[in-house]
């Protein structure tokens, strides 16, 4: 019945109402209620006057009795309905201020009909507009909408996350960085912005670096180990990690960029070696493994100093010499300066990996 009416309503352009066929007024005979039906549980809620309260972001807001017909607050099989259960949830925990999104909006006029016939204190509603994509278009999970945790796998720090998440919609003059402290001391809802905000994930980027950057070295240890990186057997772990949080957007990232040093490379930058291994490179890496065995240097500060004059010997510009090193310790040409890397490997690995590239000829066809 309910399914014709909506269907007849939606066909007069009406919007879809229960038409109270079954709501007990007064000198109204109600229908002989018919056998073997589990009824639903509807409110009797006012037909005339206003539902009116002030919302902490949008101000004023006003709605016709009749907008709120006699909505369903239990189902047939007694389970009762969110907006019944929400309002009554909120009374009783003594709740005073409810933020959330303007899509519940419509709701509120709802949950205020429950709290007057209840007898509760209506508390301050503030809606807070929605978060969109950065096309100005309804978040979706490609977007970024996606459960918290999914961001913990990610390889987000939490409170790049919190600050991310309370800098949408909500500002204290030119200041980006918050700590916990600070947000539960400066925020106030009624400086929460009534206009759309706009998921960046540049933005959520360059926090996760911050606090990545800011965060001790021990700290980020244990968190790398859920990205399979175990540093703890390492000497020169801070040095590594030093290096590499820097420029690292997220855990996953500088887990994968450690682990690319720490392993040994298994293919060449296929661009990289066309570009920088020319004929006479695989002798002069053999000179180089030379230098290295002779001076055993042992400081970043004795590398350059021993690299410095071979270089100006062999008349080469920075990257012909550094280029097909670094892709003989990573693979790649994407890396920290080869005086760190070679320090963060030490002398005898970086003979072994150059020597290997040598071997291979950089897996050149």
């Amino acid at each position: 019945e309910l399914d014709r009416l909506r269907e007849e309503q939606l066909a007069k352009k009406e919007t879809p109402r229960y038409n109270e066929l079954w709501r007990p007024e007064e000198g109204k005979k109600l229908p002989p209620i018919p056998k073997g039906i589990d009824p639903v549980v509807r409110i009797k809620a006012p037909k005339e006057g206003k539902i009116k309260f002030i919302d902490g972001i949008k101000g004023e807001m006003s709605f016709e009795a009749d907008f709120v017909d006699d909505f369903i607050i239990a189902r047939s099989d007694g389970t009762p309905t969110y907006n019944f259960v929400v309002a009554i949830d909120d009374a009783l925990m003594g709740v005073s201020d409810v933020i959330r999104g303007d899509d519940h909006l419509s709701n509120t006029p709802k949950q205020i009909v429950i709290y007057n016939a209840l007898g509760f204190k209506i508390p301050k509603f503030y809606h807070v507009p929605m978060i969109l994509n950065e096309q100005g278009k309804k978040l979706s999970k490609r977007d970024g909408a996606m459960d918290v945790m999914e961001y913990k796998k990610m390889g987000y720090l939490p409170e790049a996350l919190l600050n991310f998440l309370v800098r949408l919609g909500w500002s204290y003059g030119d200041k980006e960085i918050f700590t916990l402290e600070e947000m539960i001391e400066l925020f106030n809802p009624n400086d929460i912005n009534s206009s759309a905000s706009a998921y960046n994930l540049t933005k959520l980027n360059w926090l996760n670096n911050y606090y990545i950057k800011e965060s001790k070295n021990e700290r980020l240890i244990e968190l790398l180990k859920d990205f399979d990186l175990d540093l703890n057997s390492f000497d020169k772990k801070d040095f590594i990690l030093n290096l590499y949080k820097e420029r690292a957007n997220t855990l996953a990232e500088l887990a994968d960029s450690i682990k690319n040093l720490l392993n040994e490379p298994s293919s060449y930058d296929k661009k990289g070696v066309k570009k920088f291994v020319k004929e006479n490179t695989i002798e002069i890496l053999k000179d180089y493994i030379n230098l290295l065995q002779e001076n055993k240097p042992n400081s970043i500060d004795e590398i350059e100093k021993i690299t410095k004059p071979f270089i100006e010997k062999y008349n080469l510009k920075f990257p012909q010499m550094f280029q097909p090193i670094r892709i003989s310790l990573t693979g790649g040409t994407q890396a920290p300066s080869v005086y760190d890397l070679i320090y963060a490997l030490g002398v005898e690995e970086t003979i072994n990996r150059i020597k290997k590239a040598i071997e291979r000829n950089f897996d050149k066809e």
